[in-house]
This record gives structure tokens, sequence and C-alpha cells, in this order.
């Protein structure tokens, strides 16, 4: 019998330690060819800074954001309109922001997949559909902005092609957002509706920069990417940053744990590739979309290429000094964008598959040989994962599926390790890990 019970669990284990085949296939129907074609209608329509023209069907933001509704559309069309395509939009004048030249709409377009079992939870991916000259004011100047941001607003579209012809459990959100460059209007406005209408956000996967391969250092790398991730919500309280003084977890908040799922789920599927956690907000005093999401208190990370090339960021199109500066369309690279919106592609469809994360973890076990957990039940879920690590380790290193909702961690002593929890589907897809919230005292 206990041999039986053994193997047994072995089983258990090892059908939850199972690859999907469907994310294998999310990744090959990923298309360079149609991100290559998207990018350069983006480029066509002049400049795209949100304060140019509105009017022209072929010219400024208007053109552009009603193109992406029309790619939207479309692509909701054919999966028997799954998705409710829409704008979003808030005003901003002159007289408030100092960025802006003139008052106008700020408009956003939005496409929602919804989920089968838990529509009111959302996993988004965002793109920008802005650009901007030299000068962040001049609303004229031509800026195809081919990189920034065309490439993250392409891979959005394809994203929604590619898993819209899928079922999912949680909801899914392609957004196109404007006003990047001038203030992230288009990303305060969206997190502000999204508190507004009540949605439970899993996070928000900002993609701002995802073609270029080409280093300003010299570098030219067509695997690495970075995932930035804050350490701790901007918005928390003051009793949880005295708690986190004698309980640790400065560097596990929300955002930050976001980023652990997708540097694993990469590293799972996607072998080939070198995701890499870098321990900020953003850019060194920089900022982009996720931002306003993290302000208010929701997961965010930004994905963007590893290695940048400044002469085409929020350039003219000009040569000086034999350098050809500008954003144009031959710099970008389609097989890096295209890898790029895979892993966007293959962690939105593995949270939207997976149950509800946690929503309190308890931990105790002081001055105890064994670290004791448990946490509250997930509707859904067949089992849990419990996560430790060293406390110096960026990732989560060891695991154990078990299928209650307490357990005791013989011999892993408390003070040593960090530990989380997440759940697990029936598919075998995980929610985000749960870094404990609470103390369980005897």
């Amino acid at each position: 019998m206990k041999s039986i019970s053994i193997l047994f669990l072995l089983f258990t284990i090892s059908t939850f330690a199972q690859t999907d085949s469907k994310i294998y296939d999310i990744i090959k129907a990923v298309s360079a060819k149609r991100i290559k074609a998207n990018v350069k209608t983006l480029t066509e329509f002049g400049t795209r800074n949100t304060f140019s023209d509105t009017i022209s069907t072929t010219q400024g933001i208007g053109a552009a954001r009603r193109w992406v509704k029309s790619e939207f559309d479309v692509i909701s069309k054919a999966c028997d309109n799954c998705m409710e395509v829409f704008y979003q939009k808030d005003f901003v004048t002159k007289k408030e922001n100092r960025r802006v030249p003139h008052d106008a709409w700020i408009v956003n377009v939005v496409a929602v997949q919804k989920g089968t079992r838990y529509p009111n939870k959302y996993v988004i991916m965002s793109g920008d559909i802005d650009s901007r000259a030299s000068d962040t004011m001049d609303f004229t100047t031509d800026a195809p902005g081919a990189n920034d941001n065309a490439s993250g607003m392409a891979g959005t579209i394809e994203a929604a092609r590619v898993l819209s012809k899928y079922k999912f459990e949680s909801s899914i959100i392609y957004v196109g957002l404007s006003g990047e460059e001038q203030g992230l209007f288009g990303g305060a406005g969206l997190a502000k509706y999204a508190v507004d209408k009540g949605w439970d956000i899993i996070g928000i996967l900002n993609n701002d920069m995802i073609g270029n391969i080409t280093g300003v250092d010299g570098v030219i790398d067509n695997r690495s990417f970075r995932i930035f991730s804050e350490p701790v919500p901007a918005n928390e309280t003051e009793r949880a940053r005295t708690m986190r003084r004698f309980y640790g977890g400065e560097v596990d908040g929300i955002s930050r744990q976001l980023a652990r799922y997708i540097h694993k789920n990469v590293k799972m599927y996607m072998p080939e590739m070198n995701p890499m956690m870098i321990y900020r907000l953003d850019r060194f005093g920089r900022g982009g979309h996720h931002r306003p999401f993290n302000d208010l208190g929701f997961a965010g990370i930004r994905i963007m290429e590893a290695h940048e090339n400044y002469t085409q960021q929020h350039q003219d199109i000009r040569t000086e000094n034999g350098i050809n500066y500008g954003d144009t369309f031959e710099h970008v690279n389609f097989g890096y964008a295209k890898k790029l919106t895979a892993v966007n592609a293959i962690n939105l469809a593995s949270l939207a598959w997976s149950p509800a994360a946690p929503k309190e973890v308890f931990i105790g076990g002081v001055v105890e040989a064994n670290a004791r957990l448990k946490w509250s039940d997930v509707a859904g879920a067949k089992g849990y994962k419990i996560y430790w690590r060293d406390t110096t380790s960026p990732t989560w290193d060891n695991s154990r599926y078990v299928e209650a909702t307490q357990f005791i961690l013989d011999g892993i002593v408390i003070d040593n390790f960090f530990f989380g929890v997440s759940s697990v589907g029936e598919n075998g897809h995980e929610s985000v890990v749960v870094f404990p919230n609470k103390i369980w005292r005897k």
C-alpha cells in the first residue's frame, strides 16, 4: 500500500509538471510577416503624435487609431464576435499639462475577449499607438515610430489574432494606448476606467519597443529581452511597510511576482530566449504605460528589447556626422518582434487558463524546525503549489504540489527562505505566486 501511495504521489506531481501542447501551438502561430505588415502600415500615417491630425483618413493619430480599431474588429468578426471593441477616452487640457500643446481627447482602442469562468478577471497586453519627433510638442513633423512603438502595437494586434482562436477562463484585453510620450495619459485613463468598472486585474503586460536587436553599445542580440517590475506596490499601506521590516518581502510585490511568472514560463516553453528580470519600475528615471496601473495597486510589468539604440528613439529623421537618426522601418527586426509577441501570447494564455490566485496566504514557523503555510481555498483549483527559495535568489527554485489548503514543510526553517503559494487548475496552468500576507499563529 505504501508503494502504491508513493507512485500515486509521483504521478500527481508529474501530471502538473507537464507542458501544455497548446502553448507551443500559440508560439508557432505568431507571424513575423503580419507584424511586419502592421508596423509598415503604422509608420505610413506620417506622425502619430497624440496631438496630430484627427480628421484625415490617411495621416495623423486619428487615422492610426481608427485603423487599429478596424484591425481588432476584423479579428473579432473572424472569431464570431468573440471580442468587444471600443474606444475609451479622456480629455486633457493645455492649461493643466505642460507637455500638451492644445486641448485634445486621449483615445485608447480596447478589445476585450471575455473569459468563460472568470469574466471579471482581466489580463492585459498593451502597445502604444502614438509616436513623437525630437520635440514631443511637435505634432506635425513626420515621426514614423517604427520601433517606438509600432512594434508593440503590432505585437498586440498579432497576439489578439492568435489568441482569438481559443477560449479562456479569464478575460484578456488587448489595447492600443495613446498619450504615452506626453505623460502616460492613455494608461492613466484606462487604469481609472478599470477601477470605475470594478475590473479585477491579474496584471498588465506593457510592450514598449520590442523590435530592435542592435544596441547603441554595438551588441547584437536577438534572444535577450528585459522584464521591468517594481519591487512592492506604490500604494501599499504604512502597516505593510512596517511588517516587511520583520517578515521580508522587499522584492516580492505583485508586479515582481508577475515578472517571475513570465520568466518561468519563457524558460519552460521558449528556452532559447534569455528573459532578464530588471529590478526597477522602468529604465533609469523613466516611465512606461504600466506605471499608472502600478500607481493604483495593480500588477504590471514592461517587456522590451535588451539593447536600445538611442539614435533611433525620439529623433527627427536626419543625418548628422555620418549618423542616420530616426525611428524608421528598416531598423526593426521582425523575427525578434515575433519572439517577444510570442512571449506575451503564451503568458496571456497561461494566466487566462489558470484559476485565480489565493487571496490570503498565512505563514508560521517562528522558532520551529518547520515552515507552516495555509491559504484560502480557490474555486476551480485542483491543487496548489508551495514555492520556496533562498532569500538571495531572484526565482522560485523549489516547489511542492499539494491538494490541501495547508501544509507543513518538514525541516525547512522559515528564517532561511522566502515562501509563496500558487493555485493549479485541472489543466495544469498556475496562477501567479502569492507571497504570504498573513501570520499563522498557533
